[in-house]
């Protein structure tokens, strides 16, 4: 039975590719647009939440009819400035941060559609224009972060291993004299799993490497590849920062106390298996109180804010993707411009050059394409009939 679910959910299926490509094309619009918003004075809580009112508000609009689908956040907005690492997305409650220019801002965020994830994250720096450039460190961690992700996007092909991956993306970050942060997942997708077995990890100590198993990728396999790069020691702790992102985890437990029980019954409504924050509860007091159980017996996975020194940087690219007979195909993006950046490192490694200079574009056969071309048309139609929406 698992078999023919795994089957009937997998990329194999055209009509699970065309509900894919469907939120990464949601999740690409909305990067733009709160790229768009992240100007200095900006409130981070405000971008945070016009993120999520967005994911939300688009995924909505598609197969209204099918009462029983799930669709919406897989990951709330997360601004994270400077040497934050992750994780940040502020409570209403909480006091407010202002963007300033020369910030580098990490944005994080996704969607899924009947569970199908499309996750996605972008670095920039506060100002910058082909005019007034990025220079010094800012410069170099972006640069490392982009070309390790580029690399990434690149060897997760069938028949590779997660640690090609993972020493690719350390030598690329090394090269600019900055480290990939240690122990940072990039997980494989499955319908409602935004964190599957599956995964490549960054910069591993040699205890995190041993307890790490080797994988092989596999077509038709669907990766979130996120690539988060420091110019400190490349070590994300906590600080006194309040955690607002949790998962819940597939395990039951009785809880003991009404007001918890009442959120995690709202938790399992609206978002399932997937991360959620806080704020968007309507009752802040209440949710921060019921999540404290929920955590305590295991039945929540917080996603902490984790921190660099003060005074370093943290650059991080994230990418969806599907791995096709034919090659990776690329779900989200991020709309990286590498001539506002200036760097006095760049690549040396002979291979990885080689690596980065090749296309990551499928391989184009005319009368393939165009088939497949009419064929993806053809299951868009069927979707849009069968759900009533449009997708703007």
């Amino acid at each position: 039975m698992a078999d023919k679910e795994d089957t009937e959910n997998s990329p194999a299926q055209d009509l699970v590719v065309t509900k894919y490509k469907m939120v990464g094309d949601m999740v690409n619009s909305i990067l733009k647009l709160v790229i768009n918003e992240c100007k200095a004075g900006k409130s981070v809580i405000q971008i945070c939440e016009f993120g999520d009112k967005m994911l939300l508000e688009e995924t909505s609009k598609v197969f209204k009819k099918d009462k029983e689908m799930k669709k919406g956040l897989a990951f709330p907005t997360c601004i994270s400035v400077n040497n934050c690492v992750c994780h940040f997305s502020p409570l209403k409650s909480e006091p407010e941060t202002l963007l300033k220019d020369g910030d580098v801002v990490k944005i994080d965020l996704g969607a899924h559609i009947d569970g199908f994830i499309a996750v996605v994250a972008h670095t920039l720096v506060v100002g910058a224009t082909a005019e007034n450039k990025v220079k010094g460190r800012k410069a170099d961690v972006c640069l490392a972060a982009q070309y390790a992700a580029e690399a990434a996007l690149r060897l997760v092909k069938p028949g590779n291993d997660n640690y090609t991956v993972t020493d690719a993306i350390q030598k690329i970050a090394e090269s600019y004299k900055c480290k990939p942060v240690e122990g940072m997942l990039s997980h494989q997708l499955k319908k409602h799993v935004i964190d599957g077995e599956k995964a490549i990890i960054l910069n591993p100590t040699d205890a995190q490497r041993k307890d790490h198993d080797k994988c092989e990728f596999e077509v038709h396999e669907v990766y979130g590849l996120d690539v988060l790069v420091s110019t400190g020691e490349g070590k994300g702790k906590e600080f006194d920062t309040r955690t607002t992102i949790y998962k819940k985890k597939d395990i039951i437990y009785q809880l003991k106390m009404r007001i918890s029980r009442q959120f995690l019954s709202e938790v399992e409504r609206k978002y399932g298996l997937m991360p959620f924050t806080l704020r968007l509860f309507e009752d802040e007091k209440k949710a921060k109180m019921g999540v404290v159980e929920c955590v305590k017996h295991e039945l929540m996975q917080p996603y902490n804010v984790l921190y660099e020194k003060e005074g370093e940087y943290v650059a991080q690219f994230k990418f969806t993707i599907i791995l096709m007979p034919n090659g990776p195909l690329k779900i989200t993006s991020p709309p990286f411009e590498n001539s506002i950046y200036q760097s006095e490192y760049s690549v040396t490694d002979e291979k990885l050059k080689a690596l980065l200079a090749t296309s990551a574009d499928r391989k184009n056969v005319k009368k393939k394409k165009k088939k497949a071309d009419r064929m993806m048309a053809e299951n868009a139609d069927a979707i849009q009939q069968k759900g009533e929406g449009k997708v703007h």
